[in-house]
């Protein structure tokens, strides 16, 4: 009676215990990077670049979900009211710290609801136009939308988005108007442009590299400060006579306020040493990423400069959005 008692309660712990071997697999950590807009948007398409490398690194199982909706708020409000434990982060741009002056209401605090976990890199943009209008040069563009005030349009990828803000900041600084077309994406933006319905657009460049060569298409000059080592030949506008003009984009993660400063260390170690991979510097290259390391102080600063500068560009360009 007591061996047949034995035996069976053996079996049972035998069992037992290979039903708890896949549970605790399953329980592995999961880390979520929330892009705050929908897929093959420039932060989709770069947390997709490193996120499996970065799971190895950390033991963890790190997803990308798609949140988009309100010009990125929806996503970005999501991961501020998260728990601040580390396992929930944003991949924000430029537009976070511009949202926060070009909406009147927000439900969350830019600068005040985050922590910078840790910067990836930068990515700037190109004003384009389609090649049938033509001007081959920026000093002919600018002369044409003088000569012609408010007749002709530029699309983004929708209001309040950067390619929607980069393009009025133009303008404010080159003194000239053209009529806004918002769409749902920078890819609709530039099918747009290669249709002929529109005559300008500020693309990333993630969304414009694939079009260099297209005879549809001309790229007149580069947002940044310095010209881009992607598109050397290429002036920037500042260069091309629009002085006082430079708009391009930070990408990083973000955590919730309250993250434990030991947490956010972690994951920016991590994060750099994912960056440092081969096979990942390649395939943000090919984005149009320039990937660079930085320090958690570093980015935090980095994020609050941004904000100070956003304002400005928000401020010159005159977009509001209720």
């Amino acid at each position: 009676m007591h061996s047949t008692w034995f035996r069976g309660t053996a079996a049972a712990l035998v069992l037992a215990a290979a039903v708890a071997a896949p549970s605790s697999a399953l329980a592995q950590r999961v880390i979520r990077i929330v892009v705050p807009f929908g897929p093959g948007a420039v932060q989709d398409t770069v947390a997709r670049t490193f996120n499996a490398e970065l799971g190895q690194l950390l033991g963890a199982s790190v997803i990308v979900e798609n949140r988009p909706g309100a010009g990125g708020s929806v996503g970005t409000n999501a991961v501020a009211k998260a728990a601040p434990d580390g396992n929930t982060l944003v991949l924000a741009a430029a537009s976070h710290t511009l949202a926060g002056h070009l909406y009147s209401k927000l439900p969350y605090d830019p600068i005040k609801d985050f922590v910078g976990v840790s910067y990836l890199g930068n990515s700037g943009y190109v004003i384009a136009a389609p090649s049938s209008l033509g001007p081959t040069t920026m000093a002919e563009y600018v002369a044409l939308l003088r000569s012609r005030p408010g007749q002709l349009n530029y699309a983004s990828a929708g209001n309040g988005s950067a390619t929607h803000l980069g393009m009025a900041f133009f303008l404010a600084k080159a003194g000239v108007q053209m009529q806004h077309v918002p769409m749902k994406s920078t890819g609709d933006a530039v099918n747009e442009l290669l249709a002929g319905r529109v005559q300008g657009v500020t693309s990333s460049l993630i969304g414009i590299l694939p079009f260099r060569q297209d005879g549809r298409v001309r790229l007149l000059a580069y947002t940044g400060m310095q010209r881009s080592k992607f598109l050397p030949e290429l002036p920037t506008v500042a260069e091309a006579g629009v002085p006082g003009y430079q708009f391009d984009s930070w990408l990083g993660l973000l955590a919730p306020a309250g993250t434990p400063r030991a947490e956010v260390e972690r994951l920016n170690a991590a994060v750099q040493k994912a960056l440092a991979d081969p096979a990942v510097q390649q395939r943000l290259s090919n984005l149009g990423v320039e990937a660079a390391p930085m320090g958690v102080d570093g980015f935090q600063k980095l994020l609050q400069a941004d904000w100070d500068s956003a304002g400005a560009i928000v401020k010159a360009s005159g977009a509001r959005i209720e």
